[in-house]
């Protein structure tokens, strides 16, 4: 018999999107290694190795990865629609950033979606999945 689940808080995610940026911007690894840098010292957080990144040819965008202590930092941007997709997962609580203000600066965004997503099996509690708390549905596959 298994033991008991215990409710645990593992992380928050912040899944952002910027909207109405500059295209250029977007082009840029430059700039956006600007933003991961300010990001990591404004939120205190740690980088566990080097940031990855992949530039597009011609007029496509950038995607970037860091690998932090705390999990990991990532971007991807599509100049064509003058967007940047984010996406933060910290296993533990950090300051606030003032996302509207730091994408605005850095991309030129000019609308910015903020979803922050409590993680771990204590989130349970709070989601409005069909599975019964307690298990999975009996056909899936899990571990």
């Amino acid at each position: 018999m298994r033991p008991p689940i215990s409710l645990i808080a593992a992380g928050t995610e912040w899944v952002v999107d910027a909207i109405g940026c500059e295209p250029d911007l977007l082009r840029s690894e430059e700039v956006l290694r600007h933003l991961f840098d300010e990001l990591v010292r404004d939120l205190l957080l740690t980088p566990a190795a080097a940031a990855l990144w992949k530039v597009f040819p011609g007029e496509a965008g950038v995607t970037g990865l860091w690998m932090l202590q705390e999990s990991h930092l990532t971007v991807h941007t599509f100049p064509e629609h003058a967007t940047a997709a984010i996406n933060l997962y910290c296993c533990a609580e950090r300051p606030e950033w003032d996302w509207a203000r730091g994408l605005a600066h850095r991309l030129g965004a000019t609308a910015v979606s903020v979803r922050v997503l409590k993680r771990g099996n204590g989130a349970i509690a709070e989601s409005r999945s069909p599975w019964p708390r307690n298990r999975p549905p009996s056909n899936s596959r899990v571990g």
